[in-house]
C-alpha cells in the first residue's frame, strides 16, 4: 500500500466490522414500542440517526425523551439487541481485510461505543481478536460522544505501541467516528453500509466509501 509499517486503523465495531443492522433496527423499534411510537424503517433510521442518541430520539418524536423514558428505552434496546445479535455476523470480507492489513506490517485496533464487557467476548468469538493491538468498548454510561473515548484510546495506543495519530485512520459508519478522529488529529474514512446514509456521511468532509475494501485502500492512501 506504499507505506512504511507505521500506519494504524482504528475500526468501529457496530455497523462497520459487525454487520448488525437488523438487530439495531429491531432493538430500536422494541424501545419505541415501549413509548407507543411507530416502528422505524432502516432507511429512515439511517437518514436521521445521530449521537448522542437522545438527540436521535428528539429528531423522531419532536422532543428529547425524559430521563425516565431514556432509561427505559436504553434498557430495552440493549436487552433486545443482546438477544438478536446472535443472528448477525462480520461484514462481508472483513476477516480477510484484517489479515491483509496485519500481514502488510500495519497495526489496528477497535474502539466501540458498545459495552466493553460484551464487546470483547464477541470479537473473540469471531476469532479475530489476535489481529488487534487493543479492543476498547464503552465502560461508562450510554448516550455520549465517541470523541472522549477516542482520546483515551489513542493515548493508550501511543503508550503501548507508539501509534502516531497523524498516521492513524478511523474507519466507521457514523459521522461521530469522523468527529472523534479529527478530535485527536487522526483521519477518517466512512462506510455507507451501517447506521448512516451516504448523504449524511458526505456532509462531514471525509472520504465516503461503499465497501470495507475501499475503506482500507483509502486508509492506506491517507496514512502513507
Amino acid at each position: 500500500m506504499g507505506m512504511h509499517g507505521a500506519a494504524h486503523i482504528v475500526w468501529d465495531w457496530n455497523g462497520t466490522l459487525f454487520h448488525d443492522n437488523a438487530a439495531i433496527i429491531g432493538a430500536t423499534n422494541a424501545a419505541f414500542a415501549e413509548l407507543g411510537l411507530e416502528p422505524i424503517t432502516l432507511e429512515r433510521y439511517r437518514a436521521l440517526y445521530c449521537v448522542p442518541v437522545p438527540k436521535f430520539y428528539e429528531r423522531l418524536i419532536g422532543r428529547l425523551p425524559t430521563d425516565a423514558e431514556w432509561e427505559i428505552m436504553d434498557e430495552i434496546f440493549h436487552r433486545y439487541y443482546a438477544e438478536h445479535r446472535v443472528g448477525c455476523g462480520l461484514t462481508e470480507g472483513a476477516a480477510e481485510l484484517l489479515v491483509e492489513w496485519q500481514s502488510a506490517g500495519h497495526s489496528q485496533s477497535i474502539l466501540s461505543m458498545y459495552v466493553h464487557d460484551e464487546l470483547v467476548p464477541l470479537v473473540r468469538g469471531f476469532g479475530i481478536e489476535p489481529h488487534f493491538i487493543r479492543v476498547d468498548g464503552r465502560t461508562g454510561p450510554s448516550g455520549g460522544s465517541k470523541a472522549e473515548h477516542m482520546v483515551r484510546h489513542i493515548g493508550a495506543l501511543a503508550g503501548v505501541a507508539g501509534v502516531d495519530p497523524a498516521r492513524t485512520v478511523v474507519i466507521g459508519d457514523a459521522a461521530d467516528d469522523a468527529v472523534a478522529a479529527l478530535h485527536v488529529g487522526a483521519q477518517a474514512v466512512l462506510y455507507t453500509g451501517g447506521s448512516h446514509s451516504r448523504a449524511s456521511l458526505e456532509g462531514v468532509g471525509v472520504p465516503v466509501v461503499d465497501t470495507l475494501a475501499e475503506a482500507v485502500e483509502e486508509a492506506g492512501r491517507l496514512a502513507a
